[in-house]
Protein backbone atom coordinates (compact mmCIF):
# COMPACT_ATOMS: atom_id res chain seq x y z
CA UNK A 1 0.00 0.00 0.00
CA UNK A 2 1.99 2.85 -1.22
CA UNK A 3 1.15 6.10 -1.03
CA UNK A 4 2.62 8.79 -3.13
CA UNK A 5 1.80 12.56 -2.75
CA UNK A 6 2.66 15.06 -4.96
CA UNK A 7 4.61 18.34 -3.72
CA UNK A 8 2.00 21.43 -3.41
CA UNK A 9 3.68 24.35 -5.79
CA UNK A 10 5.17 26.81 -3.82
CA UNK A 11 2.43 29.88 -2.72
CA UNK A 12 3.24 32.98 -3.12
CA UNK A 13 2.27 36.26 -0.86
CA UNK A 14 -0.30 38.54 -1.82
CA UNK A 15 1.76 41.68 -2.81
CA UNK A 16 1.27 43.98 0.80
CA UNK A 17 0.44 47.72 0.51
CA UNK A 18 2.61 50.07 1.31
CA UNK A 19 0.95 51.68 4.23
CA UNK A 20 0.82 47.74 6.07
CA UNK A 21 3.00 47.61 8.79
CA UNK A 22 3.86 44.05 8.28
CA UNK A 23 7.00 43.25 6.24
CA UNK A 24 6.07 41.86 2.36
CA UNK A 25 5.17 38.30 2.29
CA UNK A 26 7.84 35.19 1.19
CA UNK A 27 7.04 32.29 -0.57
CA UNK A 28 6.48 28.44 1.18
CA UNK A 29 9.46 26.34 0.04
CA UNK A 30 8.14 22.76 -1.20
CA UNK A 31 8.97 19.98 1.38
CA UNK A 32 8.02 16.56 2.07
CA UNK A 33 5.17 15.05 4.05
CA UNK A 34 6.39 13.82 7.55
CA UNK A 35 5.61 10.51 7.89
CA UNK A 36 5.02 9.06 11.40
CA UNK A 37 5.57 5.88 12.20
CA UNK A 38 2.86 4.31 14.86
CA UNK A 39 5.64 2.80 17.12
CA UNK A 40 4.64 -1.08 16.73
CA UNK A 41 8.57 -1.80 16.11
CA UNK A 42 9.24 -0.80 19.82
CA UNK A 43 6.74 -3.38 21.06
CA UNK A 44 7.87 -6.37 19.04
CA UNK A 45 11.41 -5.60 20.21
CA UNK A 46 10.58 -5.44 24.04
CA UNK A 47 8.74 -8.69 23.32
CA UNK A 48 11.84 -10.19 21.55
CA UNK A 49 14.11 -8.98 24.85
CA UNK A 50 11.73 -10.63 27.41
CA UNK A 51 11.70 -14.08 25.03
CA UNK A 52 15.24 -13.78 25.41
CA UNK A 53 15.63 -13.29 28.99
CA UNK A 54 13.15 -15.51 30.08
CA UNK A 55 14.94 -18.14 28.21
CA UNK A 56 18.17 -17.66 29.50
CA UNK A 57 16.65 -18.00 33.00
CA UNK A 58 14.83 -20.89 32.12
CA UNK A 59 18.64 -22.12 30.91
CA UNK A 60 20.38 -21.42 34.05
CA UNK A 61 17.60 -22.78 36.22
CA UNK A 62 17.63 -26.13 34.19
CA UNK A 63 21.23 -26.14 34.98
CA UNK A 64 21.28 -25.67 38.21
CA UNK A 65 18.89 -28.39 39.07
CA UNK A 66 20.37 -31.00 36.74
CA UNK A 67 23.80 -30.09 39.04
CA UNK A 68 21.72 -30.67 42.24
CA UNK A 69 19.98 -33.48 41.25
CA UNK A 70 23.43 -35.19 40.10
CA UNK A 71 25.05 -34.51 43.96
CA UNK A 72 21.55 -35.50 45.60
CA UNK A 73 21.00 -39.01 43.58
CA UNK A 74 24.80 -39.54 44.50
CA UNK A 75 24.23 -38.76 48.13
CA UNK A 76 21.46 -41.25 48.29
CA UNK A 77 23.67 -44.15 46.80
CA UNK A 78 26.16 -43.48 49.33
CA UNK A 79 26.32 -43.51 52.85
CA UNK A 80 26.37 -40.32 54.59
CA UNK A 81 30.33 -39.00 55.19
CA UNK A 82 31.83 -39.49 58.61
CA UNK A 83 32.86 -36.51 60.39
CA UNK A 84 35.95 -35.86 61.78
CA UNK A 85 36.71 -34.48 65.32
CA UNK A 86 38.65 -31.67 65.37
CA UNK A 87 42.05 -31.88 66.96
CA UNK A 88 42.13 -30.83 70.68
CA UNK A 89 43.61 -27.01 70.72
CA UNK A 90 47.15 -26.52 71.33
CA UNK A 91 47.97 -24.70 74.21
CA UNK A 92 51.51 -23.14 74.13
CA UNK A 93 54.22 -23.02 76.93
CA UNK A 94 56.70 -21.36 77.51
CA UNK A 95 60.31 -22.50 77.03
CA UNK A 96 63.99 -20.90 77.97
CA UNK A 97 66.07 -21.53 75.90
CA UNK A 98 69.87 -20.25 75.39
CA UNK A 99 71.13 -19.06 72.05
CA UNK A 100 74.92 -19.44 70.98
CA UNK A 101 75.32 -15.90 69.36
CA UNK A 102 74.26 -13.01 71.95
CA UNK A 103 73.80 -10.54 69.09
CA UNK A 104 71.57 -12.11 67.45
CA UNK A 105 68.88 -12.48 70.53
CA UNK A 106 69.56 -8.19 70.81
CA UNK A 107 67.40 -8.31 67.79
CA UNK A 108 64.50 -10.10 69.15
CA UNK A 109 61.58 -8.23 70.47
CA UNK A 110 58.78 -10.43 72.14
CA UNK A 111 56.07 -11.29 68.76
CA UNK A 112 58.67 -12.15 66.56
CA UNK A 113 58.22 -15.65 64.76
CA UNK A 114 61.86 -17.96 64.33
CA UNK A 115 62.91 -21.11 63.42
CA UNK A 116 65.03 -22.47 66.46
CA UNK A 117 68.23 -24.83 64.66
CA UNK A 118 70.99 -26.77 66.54
CA UNK A 119 74.20 -26.54 65.33
CA UNK A 120 76.23 -29.81 66.06
CA UNK A 121 80.05 -29.97 65.55
CA UNK A 122 79.75 -33.21 63.76
CA UNK A 123 76.67 -33.43 61.44
CA UNK A 124 74.49 -31.12 59.09
CA UNK A 125 72.51 -28.59 61.88
CA UNK A 126 68.47 -29.43 62.38
CA UNK A 127 65.52 -27.88 62.83
CA UNK A 128 64.44 -28.19 66.35
CA UNK A 129 61.59 -25.51 66.47
CA UNK A 130 59.88 -24.07 63.36
CA UNK A 131 57.60 -20.59 63.59
CA UNK A 132 58.10 -20.67 67.40
CA UNK A 133 56.91 -17.16 68.94
CA UNK A 134 59.27 -14.48 70.73
CA UNK A 135 57.49 -14.56 74.20
CA UNK A 136 60.06 -12.41 76.37
CA UNK A 137 63.92 -11.39 75.78
CA UNK A 138 65.18 -10.86 79.39
CA UNK A 139 67.95 -8.51 80.00
CA UNK A 140 71.69 -10.45 80.04
CA UNK A 141 72.92 -11.45 82.94
CA UNK A 142 76.04 -10.14 84.33
CA UNK A 143 79.01 -12.75 84.71
CA UNK A 144 77.64 -15.25 81.86
CA UNK A 145 80.92 -16.55 80.42
CA UNK A 146 79.58 -18.92 77.32
CA UNK A 147 78.54 -15.88 75.25
CA UNK A 148 75.00 -16.78 74.97
CA UNK A 149 71.72 -15.15 75.41
CA UNK A 150 68.36 -15.99 77.02
CA UNK A 151 65.37 -15.27 75.49
CA UNK A 152 62.21 -17.37 75.88
CA UNK A 153 59.90 -18.91 72.96
CA UNK A 154 56.28 -20.03 73.07
CA UNK A 155 55.50 -22.90 71.52
CA UNK A 156 54.09 -26.44 71.86
CA UNK A 157 54.89 -28.99 74.80
CA UNK A 158 56.13 -31.39 72.54
CA UNK A 159 58.08 -28.41 70.92
CA UNK A 160 59.70 -27.39 74.10
CA UNK A 161 60.88 -31.20 75.11
CA UNK A 162 62.77 -30.90 71.94
CA UNK A 163 64.12 -27.27 72.43
CA UNK A 164 65.32 -28.00 76.03
CA UNK A 165 66.84 -31.51 75.00
CA UNK A 166 69.17 -30.17 72.26
CA UNK A 167 70.26 -27.02 74.14
CA UNK A 168 71.79 -29.28 76.47
CA UNK A 169 73.56 -31.07 74.37
CA UNK A 170 74.21 -28.15 70.94
CA UNK A 171 74.35 -25.07 70.64
CA UNK A 172 71.37 -23.40 69.54
CA UNK A 173 70.80 -20.42 66.63
CA UNK A 174 67.42 -18.55 65.55
CA UNK A 175 66.70 -17.25 62.11
CA UNK A 176 63.77 -14.73 61.72
CA UNK A 177 60.87 -15.85 60.19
Amino acid sequence: MSRTRTAAPALTAAPSSPSSPCPPGRPVPPFPPLRVSRGGHRLRRAVRRRRRALSAALAVVAAGLAVGGTQAQASRAAPPPQVKAQPAAVRPVSAPVRIADAATVRLLRPGDRVDVVAAERSGPPRLVAAGATVAEVPLPEAGVGDGGALVVLSVPRDTARDLVGAGATTRLAVTLC
